[in-house]
């Protein structure tokens, strides 16, 4: 399960120069997982070969298009389920301090809550564990597979994998809540910025004491979508 998770945080990734280069290594790797099914390999493979068949600027276009441009689609854990809230800041203080606590330093620039970063952070966890932590994001995952297979993306497939090693089904309320969030209009850069510049998240000092675990990720995890002024609802446990 580790490597299938460090595999497809690759393939989630931003296709650098780099990364766009190794796709065919990445493809090869697939064969090797043990515990994930044919079909599983298969959607994988095919997302590789599609990442490294196109151009390096058509691949990292559609990657921004897709997920930095789309907020519904955003790789930030985070931004689904907390979005302006004030909480999200310090849900990504909490992640960082779990980061930290296992060893995993990250660069400056990277936000905790990014799911390559995150699905990384799960390849060297124990199985057990991070299938778990995996599928304490249930919800977001199966609600970003889904629009993708809205828009016929390949990527849908990298999703799909991920739900199947995740632990437990996705909460079918959660994933209602999710997609009933309109899809912006990536195309529409002045309101794109004018939404980056409303809630630009900061995030350090103190994450809370101890109370930075698996039970208040998955709190953080399961907090529905709301506005900075709206109440917040109780905990789902």
């Amino acid at each position: 399960m580790q490597t299938a998770l460090k595999i497809v945080s690759l393939l989630l990734a931003y296709p650098s120069e780099e990364l766009h280069a190794a796709m065919p290594q990445v493809k090869a790797s697939v064969a090797d997982v043990a515990g994930l099914a044919v079909a599983q390999k298969r959607l994988l493979e095919r997302l590789a070969d599609d990442v490294g068949g196109l151009e390096l600027y058509d691949a990292q276009e559609r990657y921004v298009f897709l997920f930095d441009r789309t907020r519904s689609l955003s790789l930030h854990l985070f931004e689904h389920v907390h979005g302006e809230s004030r909480d999200r800041g310090q849900a990504m203080v909490d992640l960082l301090a779990m980061y930290e606590a296992d060893g995993l330093s990250i660069d400056v620039k990277e936000m905790p809550d990014y799911l390559p970063l995150f699905l990384e952070y799960l390849s060297i966890k124990p199985e057990a564990e991070a299938a778990e932590l995996l599928g304490q994001t249930g919800h977001i995952l199966k609600a970003l597979r889904e629009r993708l297979e809205k828009r016929q993306s390949v990527y849908a497939g990298a999703f799909a994998v991920l739900e199947a090693l995740a632990a437990g089904a996705a909460d079918p309320k959660l994933v209602s809540e999710l997609l009933e969030t309109p899809d912006d209009d990536p195309s529409d850069l002045e309101a794109l910025d004018r939404i980056w510049e409303e809630e630009a998240v900061t995030f350090a000092g103190n994450a809370g004491g101890n109370d930075c675990g698996p039970d208040r990720l998955q709190r953080q995890l399961r907090a529905h979508q709301r506005r900075p002024d709206a109440p917040a609802p109780a905990p789902k446990l």
